[in-house]
């Protein structure tokens, strides 16, 4: 079972006192709950937090390898980028692509330390205006170039029929209503937890809140199976397993590359694919994906843009 810690454990742990404790649940999403009036927080989850809030990382002391066919892609999952890797390892026999699935917020990480050319992430900003830049900004010493894959819906998948009648956000804290949810490190977790502060709703109330799954088919797996009643997952599963879906918002699931490997051969004939009739192919079947971003490069010409827009 896991360890909750009390007011004064947190602070001793995260080197504060007890006051700022307070002030880092309210304005810095410090995971806690309350019960019987007073606070205790998850002690993994708080681990988490920290991990997830740390913005500086000692240099690599190895550099990834001049490219020799080997793509190496991480961060988070999707199906379509999974046929996209199968497509490209299809036709370009002298190169292979590789993903390593491990959140979005991983992808990013990974980037830093060196260990892929390229990082798969959806990550929305507080504002809930913007996707990526916020967390790339924190996460790496210099802005990579961004290249979007596609745009996806996100939402909350339902049991075929919806017997539990959820329609919304709020309606997950019903009683008898079980969740199974995605890992911390995801874009899909951090919309997930907006969505429930937005609703008024601690997850920690929410039966399942800490049944994690590493994948977005795992976790509509458990839907399909009963074993849950919904999950926050993108809407091409629910077209895979047949299962009902709640829209909440269109995202934009980028790939972040460092500038220094973006002209590299595996990461353009990789970006090249997007635009090609085979990979326009892959998503007929699927509905929630929309392709009309999908090869653009988000920046520096975003960011060209709003500098156009200021001297204009």
């Amino acid at each position: 079972m896991n360890k909750h810690l009390s007011t004064k454990e947190v602070a001793q742990f995260l080197g504060v006192n007890e006051k700022m404790v307070y002030t880092l649940v309210s304005d810095k999403g410090l995971p806690a709950t309350k019960i019987t009036g007073k606070w205790i927080f998850p002690q993994h989850l708080v681990e988490q937090w920290v991990e997830a809030n740390t913005i500086n990382y000692p240099e690599p002391g190895t550099k990834l390898p001049p490219y020799h066919g080997l793509l190496i892609i991480a961060g988070s999952n999707d199906p379509l980028l999974d046929r996209a890797i199968t497509l490209f390892n299809n036709q370009y026999n002298d190169h292979a692509a590789v993903f390593g699935n491990m959140g979005s917020l991983g992808g990013l990480r990974a980037l830093r330390q060196n260990l892929c050319h390229m990082a798969s992430s959806h990550l929305l900003s507080e504002d809930e205006e913007e996707y990526n830049f916020e967390f790339a900004h924190k996460e790496l010493d210099q802005m990579p170039a961004v290249v979007n894959f596609c745009k996806r819906m996100q939402g909350i998948l339902v049991q075929k029929g919806n017997p539990k009648k959820i329609k919304k956000v709020a309606d997950l804290a019903k009683p008898g209503i079980k969740i199974a949810n995605r890992p911390l490190s995801t874009g899909t977790r951090l919309l997930f937890d907006q969505e429930l502060r937005k609703a008024g709703l601690i997850g920690e109330n929410i039966a399942g809140y800490h049944n994690e799954f590493s994948r977005h088919i795992d976790s509509g797996i458990e839907v399909l199976s009963g074993r849950a009643d919904a999950a926050p997952a993108i809407q091409p599963i629910a077209s895979l397993l047949g299962l009902d879906f709640i829209p909440l918002r269109w995202e934009r699931f980028d790939l972040m590359i460092p500038k220094e490997r973006f002209f590299d051969k595996g990461v353009q004939l990789f970006i090249g694919l997007f635009n090609e009739e085979p990979f326009q192919k892959l998503i007929q079947k699927n509905s929630g994906y929309d392709l009309s971003l999908s090869g653009k490069v988000i920046y520096p010409e975003k960011q060209k843009e709003t500098d156009d827009e200021k001297t204009g």
